[in-house]
């Protein structure tokens, strides 16, 4: 696989961040319009939180949710945006009647067309990407295609078309700012204007800090018994289901190591994962002088997003100060590959290249859905994954058509296993 393109995320610049006079906290610039893709999820949640910090700064121009036609109801009410978009026109009449009735003037939208034109319109400043999942691609690429100010949640993005979307994001001179905790704290740690030159920078390697999940020291045996509820009962962090599921198998860090390789032109021999179970290191970087930068916090995602959102200040994120003394103690263990196979798939998906990654965030999805819904052992999640990688030929993804037809190969080949099981 050739090694990728410098990405213009790592070459990130303060060109648009708004004039400040030097004093902390003091914001004198227009407040910047933002669009948050997945509001009612935890990261869409966490956004409004920081914003709703800083009235100053930011508005909402934009929020999306699926389904979740209450829990949207409700952010309307507290941030007023100009627009709202649910999944279908039956939930848009139903959310539009509750907002007249409220007197709020929101325009409701629905489908993906309405999800690409909140991520791009003029007025947009800056996009939050936290759909969860493929659904989240479309919309992303138009905010990028936009050359928006684009605060990547979204890790499937990268996935599923690392090479187009980096291309795009080169094409149209959009600023993308990464928003998970391992990759924000990869970027922290790097040296200002890296953009994946390695050897003249002095960067040996990334190190990538996971958890290990819920079932990091469960007897192998008892996987068998695991259930969705205690799957999606992360020891540090509150997330969707989908992505505690994969936390608890380490796919989330292989979605993640797949995603460094294009954020940071990265090979996969440069990244390696280290599973830190008090989640107080978010991630480091390995100089080859010796020196080992780190980035720590307490585990809130508010930390990441009020760091991209305010790039290159800083501001309260509403996140409580770090107790060193309490934390203790730090431990680290290498990731154990027959607990974690999902881990070793995503290697080898990234070392196979073109459509490998596609397909194997498209059999993941599957997978875990059927997991949630009690049709799929724990363990059958990386069977099925590990079937839809052999069954689909690897192939090039030049475009964008031709990474949706590797999430549908994806998606076929994974529920065909299924059938198997």
């Amino acid at each position: 696989m050739s090694p990728p393109r410098k990405p213009r995320c790592a070459q990130f610049s303060p060109q648009g961040a708004e004039k400040h006079l030097g004093r902390p906290g003091v914001f004198l610039g227009k407040r910047q319009r933002i669009t948050v893709l997945g509001a009612t999820g935890s990261i869409g949640v966490s956004t409004l939180d920081v914003v709703a910090r800083h009235p100053d700064r930011y508005e909402v121009f934009a929020l999306t949710g699926y389904s979740r036609i209450d829990a949207l109801a409700e952010q309307c009410k507290q941030h007023r945006p100009q627009y709202a978009v649910v999944g279908t026109a039956a939930d848009a009449a139903q959310l539009a009647a509750r907002l007249r009735q409220e007197g709020i003037a929101t325009e409701v939208l629905a489908g993906e067309a309405a999800l690409e034109q909140v991520a791009s319109l003029p007025e947009v400043d800056a996009v939050m990407a936290a759909i969860v999942g493929a659904a989240g691609l479309p919309p992303t690429l138009a905010a990028v295609r936009a050359g928006k100010r684009v605060l990547l949640a979204n890790k499937e993005a990268l996935v599923m078309a690392g090479a187009v979307f980096m291309a795009e994001v080169r094409k149209s001179g959009a600023t993308l700012l990464p928003i998970d905790s391992e990759h924000n704290a990869v970027f922290q740690s790097l040296p200002a204007g890296f953009a994946g030159d390695f050897e003249r920078r002095g960067v040996r390697r990334i190190l990538l800090t996971a958890s290990g999940g819920p079932f990091r020291t469960l007897p192998l045996e008892r996987l068998t018994q695991v259930t969705p509820e205690q799957a999606c009962a992360h020891p540090n962090w509150v997330m969707g289901r989908k992505i505690s599921v994969d936390s608890a198998t380490m796919m989330n860090k292989g979605l993640e190591v797949i995603e460094a390789h294009w954020l940071f032109a990265a090979g996969p021999e440069r990244i390696e994962v280290v599973i830190h179970p008090q989640s107080v290191i978010h991630s480091l970087v390995e100089y080859v002088d010796g020196s080992v930068l780190a980035q720590l916090g307490n585990p809130d995602m508010r930390t990441p997003i009020a760091h991209a959102l305010a790039y290159p200040e800083r501001i309260e994120a509403g996140v409580a100060a770090l107790d060193l003394f309490q934390v203790a103690q730090l431990t680290f263990e290498r990731p154990d590959l027959e607990r974690f196979p999902c881990l070793g798939l995503a290697y080898r998906a990234l070392q196979a290249g073109g459509n490998a990654p596609a397909v194997l965030n498209a059999a993941n999805e599957v997978a875990v859905t059927a997991f949630l819904a009690g049709r799929l052992p724990f363990l059958g999640i990386a069977d099925v994954i590990a079937a839809a990688l052999d069954a689909v030929p690897v192939c090039p993804v030049p475009d964008l058509p031709a990474v949706l037809a590797a999430d549908a190969l994806g998606r076929a080949a994974a529920t065909a296993a299924l059938a198997r099981l």
